[in-house]
């Protein structure tokens, strides 16, 4: 294995280019890197397999055919470079023959998450400015409540009946030839436009620039350790950012096979599948992770040495879940850290080799120098809490450039602010704190909420756990924690008490919750993010209210 430190010192953005792509970074496009290169063999690119056993394959050159087919039927439909599509599909084949076919001619793709509402879609079309959107019958009626909805072409069963005014996806696509040439662009040129959100404020859109394909290259092959001979598995959906990047740009690059599963996550699916397509190398988010964890035993014992490696990305990864793969799954778990706008920054690598420290994201990816600042942008000393941040000047790997629509530079000098909050250690590894608006401040200590949910989660009955900052007048804030518990334990306010101690004598006498809810759930983001500020806003209007009432 590669030593971590020495591929540091000898990286090279315009070697790390040739090494990964076909192209120059002067002419790309990113279907041929991700498609039509790798169709000369018969190497499979997609597994599918829908909610309801069904199940297809199809190889790159399957793809180059479909995608070329589709493209020419984006083209007669007046879509040229630059512009964008919007798909609101499942993870089903037509979405990465969309994805493809969108690249093959230039145009950009913009993803539409299946869960999202009419008005959560209309911002994103109506800012896109989508020239047209490709959706399914499952999703088409949300359709219907969009003002001034972009041309819509819809993926229609043998019984369906196809809406007024929409094209049919298949039917098109049969009319269309089986060859389109590839619109060659520059490393520079957009071909995704993602939305972020923050905690407030609607969601803001950022373009990826082929640039980016380099890095999710290297994700792939450094941190996910992906290797020719894995059977690979992003879990994520590719409505978001991660199972975009990672679950599709990321294995086609590479000519590694990706898998899709149309159906809702369960213990039962994710047995099913890693046992039916011998998955040896797994992706995802800790909420997945923790569903596991609180799963029946008899059910995970068969899946004991089957992954070769496992990685985490989302929210940071608790010391609890790294032990349970370990003891029960015997399979490594590694925490990676990363955002929308920048892909994956920090990592522990599996295909890198460098100290695992417990508790850290990891070390930088290659190409990047990160750093913790203050908010005027000065750097802080090891071991200290502030804004993580990338050095643009010193991260050659560096792709996004802003916002599109946003007034709030998130940029201050030569650094790109995360709005997370780190501590950098003297070896060069990060730990991550919280999101700057997450960090509550206790009698003049500032705690990190996913400390105090580690400590949580190591007790026995707790499933789950989200931790905030309630308004008090003595202590500025106290820690309250809203916690799920394993089925068939009651919530009592003895518990509650046993729970606060466990974690002060775990954690310390001050970072520990003095205040416990039991809760059925916890709200999050559709791609399973806790939205911590929903419950300290939940907290202070209760604190309000009854302000009021005693007033």
């Amino acid at each position: 294995m590669l030593k971590y430190q020495e591929t540091v010192s000898a990286f090279d953005l315009h070697n790390a280019a040739n090494s990964l792509l076909s192209g120059s970074l002067d002419a790309l496009n990113a279907c041929y890197e991700c498609c039509d290169r790798h169709a000369e063999s018969a190497q499979v690119a997609l597994f599918w397999q829908s909610k309801d056993g069904r199940k297809a394959e199809y190889t790159f050159n399957e793809l180059k055919q479909r995608s070329s087919q589709f493209a020419n039927f984006l083209k007669s439909q007046g879509v040229r470079k630059g512009d964008r599509i919007s798909g609101l599909l499942p993870r089903t084949p037509e979405l990465i023959i969309t994805i493809l076919a969108a690249w093959r001619i230039g145009a950009v793709y913009q993803p539409l998450f299946t869960a999202f509402g009419p008005k959560a879609i209309e911002h994103r079309v109506a800012l896109a400015k989508s020239k047209l959107v490709v959706t399914d019958m499952g999703n088409r009626d949300k359709l219907n409540e969009v003002a001034d909805c972009p041309a819509i072409v819809t993926v229609v069963g043998a019984r369906d009946h196809l809406p007024k005014g929409d094209f049919n996806f298949w039917a098109e696509i049969e009319q269309q030839s089986a060859y389109c040439e590839l619109e060659m662009l520059n490393s520079d040129d957009p071909f995704l436009l993602m939305f972020t959100s923050g905690t407030t404020g609607p969601a803001k859109p950022l373009q990826v620039p082929l640039k980016a394909l380099i890095a999710f290259g290297r994700y792939m092959q450094d941190a996910v350790g992906l290797t020719p001979d894995d059977a690979f598995w992003n879990i994520a959906d590719p409505g978001w950012a991660y199972g975009l990047y990672y679950g599709i740009v990321g294995p086609l690059l590479l000519g590694h096979a990706t898998l899709f599963y149309d159906g809702g996550f369960s213990v039962e699916s994710l047995c099913q599948i890693v046992k039916e397509y011998q998955i040896t190398n797994l992706a995802g988010a800790p909420t997945a992770y923790r569903m596991m964890m609180a799963a029946d035993p008899e059910k995970i014992a068969p899946l004991r040495g089957q992954f070769r490696k496992v990685s985490s990305a989302g929210e940071p990864l608790n010391p609890e879940v790294i032990r349970w793969f370990k003891q029960v799954l015997d399979a490594p778990i590694f925490d990676h850290y990363g955002q929308t706008e920048v892909g994956m920054v920090v990592c522990n690598h599996h295909g890198l080799e460098h100290p695992v420290r417990a508790g850290a994201a990891g070390f930088p990816s290659l190409g990047y120098r990160i750093a913790v600042v203050n908010e005027q942008g000065q750097e802080l000393a090891a071991d200290t809490a502030g804004i993580l941040a990338v050095d643009i000047s010193q991260s050659p790997m560096m792709w996004f450039s802003g916002y599109q629509e946003s007034r709030k530079s998130p940029f201050i000098g030569h650094y790109y602010l995360t709005g997370d909050t780190a501590e950098i250690h003297a070896d060069g590894s990060m730990s991550f704190v919280g999101r700057s608006d997450d960090v509550i401040t206790t009698s003049g200590y500032r705690i990190g909420p996913f400390d105090v949910e580690s400590a949580l989660l190591e007790h026995a009955v707790v499933v789950e756990a989200a931790v905030v900052g309630v308004p008090d007048p003595e202590r500025t804030e106290i820690v309250k924690a809203f916690v799920i518990l394993v089925d068939k334990v009651e919530p009592t306010l003895k518990l509650a008490e046993e729970l606060s101690q466990f974690v002060k004598k775990r954690l310390s006498a001050h970072a520990y919750p003095r205040a416990i809810e039991f809760v059925s759930e916890l709200p999050k983001t559709p791609s399973g993010k806790i939205q911590r500020f929903l419950l300290r806003n939940q907290e202070i209007t209760k604190q309000q209210t009854i302000n009021t009432a005693a007033g």
